[in-house]
């Protein structure tokens, strides 16, 4: 079950990626944020390397109900705007197919 904080980790450093050229490019923040932005972005492509799965595709189709998930706790405790029932409802349904998809059974 490693996989879960592997891949919350990679979904907070994707984020913080994205928010560096967010920041730049629509708040007017220096470009110096692209510094840790691109660090934060190879942060996340190192990590999701450590998912333990056969293929790359299968874990990077699972990752992304854990970045759903992430990205509202982000709009949630950065942003300051709470989650609606549809956000907690579409994000489960990701999460549950997340799991699906890295979990399930498979022929060897």
């Amino acid at each position: 079950m490693i996989a879960f904080p592997v891949y919350i980790v990679a979904a907070l450093a994707e984020i913080a990626s994205c928010f560096a050229f967010w920041a730049w490019l629509r708040l007017g923040k220096t470009a110096y944020w692209l510094v840790p932005g691109l660090a934060s972005l190879a942060l996340f492509a190192w990590l999701l390397t450590r998912i333990d799965t056969q293929n790359a595709g299968r874990a990077f189709a699972a990752y992304g109900g854990i970045y759903i998930l992430a990205s509202l706790g982000w709009m949630w405790l950065v942003e300051g705007q709470r989650p609606d029932r549809w956000d907690v409802a579409g994000v489960t349904i990701c999460v549950i197919g997340s799991a699906i998809i890295l979990f399930g059974p498979r022929s060897a």
